[in-house]
């Protein structure tokens, strides 16, 4: 069993009670910790919230607060350094959406742009002592690519309603239909299953090799991983981006 983090701790103490009878409610099972359990879904009711979602929440509160603490300062005389990371992740994120998406990309970019920060940051909170990357659990990043998925295909059907956004999944020749339908459904799931893996995959190896390093040679060496584990979460989290705007930009395509 994994070691309880503190802000985990803290939220259990507090909130734990609340979250027992949540989960509860939508059919966990309360299984005590290091008991075998015949049910898939279960939960510690001695401690039901677990690290990963304490430092979602965590990543969530965080992110909250930078926004509001950005908001209240905008400046046009004399902006903040804050402000000046946020405007040139905004016009970044915009930039490269009008590339891909085209027309009216610009309603996209608040979503891609928060998308982006919660990766980000969750991926680099593991570097902090006493905290872990909540992408480093596969639940995590599967949970961000269920929400990438539904949100394109959500667009998709709001652009070109529901039929016209279905033909995309039978190609252009009615012969081929029933082939061109099982393949793109494959392929559509398969995105869940590249995002998830992707990202999972290079934080968890990062977190892990940091840690090892850290543990054999705690002076020195690691500050190169260190840098390494920067510069993977800062490209995981662009690449997640990017491929939700490559999808972004097949759903709302006016021909596919």
């Amino acid at each position: 069993m994994k070691e309880e983090l503190f802000f985990t701790h803290f939220l259990n103490q507090y909130l734990g009670g609340i979250a027992s009878r949540i989960l509860s409610g939508i059919g966990a099972h309360p299984v005590a910790a290091g008991e075998k359990s015949q049910y898939l879904f279960t939960y510690n009711p001695a401690a039901p919230i677990t690290n990963f979602f304490a430092m979602e929440v965590l990543v969530l509160l965080i992110l909250l607060v930078l926004f509001l603490w950005a908001r209240a300062r905008i400046s046009v005389d004399k902006p903040s350094a804050m402000q000046h990371v946020f405007e040139l992740t905004e016009e970044f994120v915009n930039q490269q959406s009008e590339e891909i998406i085209g027309h009216r990309s610009e309603g996209f970019t608040p979503f891609l742009v928060a998308l982006g920060l919660f990766i980000l940051i969750a991926n680099l909170i593991g570097l902090v002592p006493g905290f872990e990357s909540p992408t480093a659990t596969p639940a995590v990043p599967l949970g961000l690519a269920i929400v990438a998925w539904m949100y394109y295909h959500w667009h998709g059907v709001k652009k070109q309603g529901v039929l016209k956004y279905a033909k995309h999944f039978t190609g252009p020749l009615p012969v081929l239909a029933p082939l061109m339908l099982v393949i793109e459904i494959i392929s559509h799931f398969a995105r869940l299953l590249s995002l998830t893996v992707r990202l999972y995959a290079n934080i968890f190896a990062g977190d892990l090799v940091t840690l090892v390093f850290f543990s054999l040679i705690p002076i020195g060496v690691p500050v190169i991983f260190l840098g390494l584990h920067l510069f993977v979460s800062l490209l995981q989290a662009y690449i997640f981006v990017l491929l939700a705007t490559v999808y972004l930009a097949g759903a709302v395509a006016e021909e596919h």
